[in-house]
């Protein structure tokens, strides 16, 4: 980390390390649940949903490039094995068993919510001593919270959609 990035940082940077890669563990297993998921899903409105699964995994591995790029910035190793991702998940991982697109939507929602609360803690913790993280976490929580809501908005045209038979 350069001399000056040390300076503007308040906070351990192991210990901020240490949630940045956590956060990476379940930005990681986010990408492949909606990646996978895509692949299998069946079910009312499959395609849309499909489309959204897909965009979301897209936007989640964005987030583990930024993730990746701030531990290395702070002097950082970011996790190296997939195994590491399982040990240190703070969302960890629902694996698609079942491809009925409303259980995939409330799966992938409840893993929305989850991310929010991490990069709130985030946010919170860096606040006031790390402004280049807290933009980061501030950035990618506006980013689940989208997430969150055009799931919920897919979960309820099918609701509706059932209602109306």
């Amino acid at each position: 980390m350069g001399t000056k990035a040390q300076e503007i940082i308040g906070i351990d940077a192991s210990q901020l390390i240490e949630h940045l890669n956590k956060a990476l563990a379940d930005e990681w297993l986010a990408y492949y649940q909606y990646w996978i998921g895509a692949k299998v899903a069946k079910g009312p409105m499959r395609g849309a949903v499909t489309v959204e699964l897909e965009e979301h995994a897209t936007e989640e591995l964005g987030h583990a490039l930024l993730l990746v790029d701030r531990i290395l910035q702070l002097g950082g190793t970011p996790l190296l094995t997939p195994q590491d991702w399982y040990k240190v998940t703070n969302c960890g991982y629902e694996a698609p068993e079942d491809p009925y697109v409303e259980v995939l939507l409330k799966q992938n929602i409840a893993g929305e919510q989850c991310a929010i609360d991490v990069y709130k803690a985030l946010a919170d913790l860096t606040k006031d001593v790390d402004p280049v993280t807290y933009e980061m976490a501030l950035q990618i929580m506006t980013d689940e919270i989208v997430h969150e809501e055009d799931l919920q908005a897919l979960q309820e045209d099918i609701e509706l959609m059932k209602s109306r038979k």
